[in-house]
Parts: C-alpha cells; sequence; structure tokens
C-alpha cells in the first residue's frame, strides 16, 4: 500500500481489502480494487448459495468471499475496511475495526480521492434523485452544445450517478480530466468519508435514517461531512429555506450558493422564486429564468429541486439554454409523484420513493383535490405526529398497512365522525391496500401512495415496491 502526499493510496497493489457487503456498491469497488491488484475479501451475511448474481458478476476476478457473517478475524488480514451501503457502522465488526487503528472507506471516497475531473456531489434528507437527474440533464445539454464534443476520443463527458444508477467507480478508469461527474452521495456513504466534491449541495436536512445513525446530531454530521473538506476554491451550494440545512453555511470553506422558494436576502448568491417567475441572482448580476407555470413537476418540495438545479447549474458553468431546456422538458423521476394512470376520474400517484413522514408531508401539500392516502412500510424511528396533524387538517381517506400500521394508528387515532380523515381502514399490505384505495376513491380524488416507512418489510427497496404497486394500479383497469 502506497500512499500519495495528500494521505490517498496510489498503489493499491497487495493491499489488503475487507469489503463489507456484496451489494451493488460492494460489488463495484470489489472489481475495481481487484483490477488494481488489491487483495480482496468479500464478506456478507447471506450464504453463498443467495448470492448467485453477486459472484457471478465477479467470476472472472481473483477475490475471497466469506458468507453468512461478519467473523472478527477476517481483521487479522485487512488494511483497510470498507462498507457497503446501508451496512450499519456500529456493528461488531466495524467497531473492532477501528480500535484496531484500520481505516474505513466505501466506494464513493475511493473514487472521489481518484477521479481525474471535476465532481458535483448531491445530498440532503429529500430530493437528492430528482436534484441529481435534473443536473445531470442539464450538464448532458450543455456539453453536447460545447464545441469539444467532437473531440476525436470521444470527450468530454458528463457521468451521474453514486447512489442512484452505477456507482461511478465502475467508470474511472476510463474518465478524463475535461469530464464532469455528478454523484448522489447518501448519509450511510459520508459517514466514512474524509473526502468533499467540488461542488458540495446540501439540499435540506429533515429527521431521517435515525434507525440508522442514532439521532439527528449524528444525521446531521454525517450530512455535513460533504462540506467539511473542501477547499477554498471549491463551491458550496445549501438550501436557505431549511434551518437544519442553513445552520451548517458558516462551515463552508469555498463559495456559498444557496436557493429559496422565496425571495433571498440581501448579500446571497443563487436562485429564487417571486411571484412565479424563477430568478437567479449573484452579487449585482439578475437572471430571470422561466415562469413557474411551464414547471411540469407537482409541489413547492419539487420547485425547491429545480432551484437548486438551477445554482448548481450556474456555479458549474452551464449555458443558460441548456438549463432551459432541461427544465421545460424535465417530468421527474419514477416513484416520485409518478401519476400512473387516471382511472373513472381518479389520479394514482406512486410516492414510493416517501421512505419518512417528511416526504410524505411534502407530497400530500403538493395537491388540492381529496386525497386518499396510503401509508406504511416499515418505521425508521422517525415522528410520525406532524404527518398526522397534516392529515387531520388534509386528508380524506386514510388506509395503513404493513409492518408500521399499529404505530401509524396510534399516532393518527381513532376516526371522528365528520372530521377528517373520514375513514381510516388497516389492512395487512399494500396489494389489499390498493384494492381498498379502489373502493374509497371517487371522481375527481388523488390516491396517493406516500408511505412514509421504507419497503423492506415487504419489498427489495422502494423501487420494486413502486413498480408492484403500478401494476396493481393497471390491473384495476
Amino acid at each position: 500500500m502506497v500512499l500519495d502526499e495528500a494521505g490517498m493510496i496510489d498503489d493499491w497493489r497487495g493491499t489488503r481489502i475487507l469489503i463489507l457487503g456484496a451489494g451493488r456498491q460492494g460489488v463495484a469497488l470489489a472489481r475495481w480494487l481487484a483490477r488494481h491488484n488489491a487483495r480482496v475479501t468479500v464478506n456478507d451475511l447471506r450464504k453463498m448459495e443467495e448470492m448467485v448474481s453477486e459472484r457471478s458478476a465477479l467470476m472472472d476476478f481473483e477475490l475471497e468471499w466469506v458468507a453468512g457473517g461478519h467473523p472478527i478475524n477476517l481483521l487479522d488480514t485487512t488494511d483497510l475496511l470498507c462498507l457497503s451501503g446501508g451496512v450499519p457502522i456500529d456493528i461488531p465488526i466495524v467497531k473492532a475495526a477501528r480500535e484496531r487503528g484500520i481505516p474505513l472507506s466505501n466506494d464513493t471516497q475511493i473514487f472521489l480521492q481518484a477521479v481525474p475531473c471535476r465532481t458535483i456531489g448531491i445530498t440532503g434528507s429529500a430530493g437528492k434523485t430528482t436534484t441529481t437527474t435534473l443536473v445531470g440533464k442539464m450538464a448532458t445539454l450543455a456539453f453536447e452544445s460545447s464545441q469539444n464534443i467532437a473531440s476525436m476520443d470521444g470527450h468530454p463527458k458528463v457521468y451521474i450517478g453514486g447512489n442512484i444508477g452505477d456507482p461511478l467507480i465502475n467508470y474511472l478508469d476510463e474518465m478524463q480530466p475535461d469530464d464532469l461527474a455528478i454523484l448522489e452521495i447518501s448519509s450511510f456513504q459520508l459517514d466514512q468519508m474524509t473526502v468533499s466534491p467540488n461542488i458540495a449541495v446540501l439540499l435540506n436536512l429533515t429527521p431521517n435514517h435515525l434507525d440508522r445513525h442514532g439521532d439527528m446530531a449524528a444525521y446531521t454530521a454525517a450530512k455535513a461531512r460533504i462540506l467539511e473538506f473542501q477547499q477554498e476554491k471549491d463551491v458550496a451550494v445549501i438550501g436557505r429555506d431549511n434551518p437544519a440545512a442553513w445552520s451548517l453555511s458558516s462551515n463552508v470553506k469555498g463559495r456559498l450558493f444557496t436557493f429559496s422558494i422565496h425571495e433571498l436576502e440581501p448579500g446571497l448568491d443563487g436562485a429564487y422564486q417571486l411571484d412565479g417567475l424563477l430568478s437567479l441572482r449573484v452579487g449585482e448580476t439578475y437572471l430571470p429564468l422561466l415562469l413557474k407555470e411551464k414547471i411540469k413537476l407537482r409541489g413547492d418540495h419539487n420547485l425547491s429541486n429545480i432551484l437548486a438545479a438551477f445554482t448548481i447549474g450556474y456555479a458549474a458553468g452551464f449555458p443558460l439554454d441548456s438549463m432551459l431546456e432541461a427544465v421545460e422538458s424535465f417530468q421527474g423521476v419514477p416513484h416520485r409523484l409518478e401519476l400512473v394512470q387516471e382511472i373513472n376520474g381518479v389520479r394514482w400517484y406512486n410516492d414510493s420513493i416517501a421512505t419518512a413522514p417528511e416526504r410524505s408531508i411534502a407530497a400530500i401539500k403538493s395537491f388540492t383535490e381529496p386525497i386518499v392516502l396510503l401509508l406504511g412500510g416499515r418505521d425508521k424511528n422517525l415522528p410520525w405526529n406532524e404527518l398526522a396533524e397534516l392529515i387531520h387538517n388534509r386528508v380524506d381517506h386514510v388506509v395503513i398497512f404493513g409492518e408500521a400500521a399499529p404505530k401509524i394508528e396510534s399516532v393518527l387515532g381513532k376516526s371522528i365522525p365528520g372530521k377528517r380523515p373520514y375513514t381510516l381502514d388497516r389492512v395487512a399490505d399494500l396489494h389489499q391496500a390498493v384494492f381498498k384505495a379502489a373502493e374509497l376513491a371517487q371522481p375527481g380524488d388523488v390516491v396517493l401512495f406516500s408511505p412514509g416507512g421504507t419497503s423492506y418489510d415487504a419489498f427489495k427497496d422502494f423501487e420494486q415496491r413502486g413498480h408492484k404497486f403500478n401494476e396493481w394500479v393497471r390491473e384495476l383497469t
């Protein structure tokens, strides 16, 4: 293991790497490290026969597999411990590694240490994927319009991934200095990171993943790491409307930009909305962008995501035409207030990404129509009281399901005749919830699947849950 002047590994030959978790990120990291002649061990709680596809993806590389647990003695031959997304940092083997002084890392950390081009990293409790996808679309259009796109080697290129899509370490060896890498970064990844992107974006901070981080202070500390290792030449973009996120603006080491669905205070640079017009202000420069009515996405939370994308695009130097074209044609990302179908005058929306009550609140506020709300899944040790208050003011019918149903039912309380929610039904699973919602909904209503809990009580992830919801809704016709 050879370190460069910054303490980063620049020669992986013979370095003994233990990767915990053979998920998407772990497999990508194992592949890259094996190509660079590291001695890789992949360790997963699952049994060997449960990891057929993962082992097949790595069959061409020389590495070891240890399945069925996390034996501590693996640390005896480990120089660096890498955690896949979702692997808790408080499990015994990670604690033991820290006690022994074995450094922790992950695929995003190693990628950012080695990437030769500019990077944009986007995190937040909500809106990461929508904002990352939209910024990626802006960047792609900007690069397509640049004169350099006709270069013989096909560069510059835009790479979009991280916590969404492919881990970008899959493409690290082909990247060139004039490329751009745009990453969605989760708090799970930030927990171990000691490097920050060139443009670091913190959209917002609301209670989330407290089952993983323990409390809001630990969760905030993880998110703050995206700013912590920036340099003076770097840029930070922080949401102005979220007090918890904005409280970290004093941590910014480089140039600070912001965004708001309201007019910005004097002295702040960034994008904002005033009287239905989205605008950008930087110093004495004022730039009108577009009318709010041209945005295809519902809700103030999506307006905030779009303003964030404009701010990031400006900071990255994208042409205005590319940014405007991207926004005006953007119809959102699947499972995020996705209109699935209209059936007999009832519109069905899939918001499976809502794995925290805060996200369900944002979804409800996006509608003025009568709402039939589907809530449930697995709780993340998060508060439901604010969502319950909004439901009593705004939601006509609630159908709850899954592991979190007893907690949700307790917080909502019993239905009171003549007051919202007019009905509260508890069913076993999401499939039954769809049928119950179909019984309740009337023409002009919205059926909103915005569960507020994770999918892990019944599905592999929120995407699988969203796909099944779409399938069951379409079967209603």
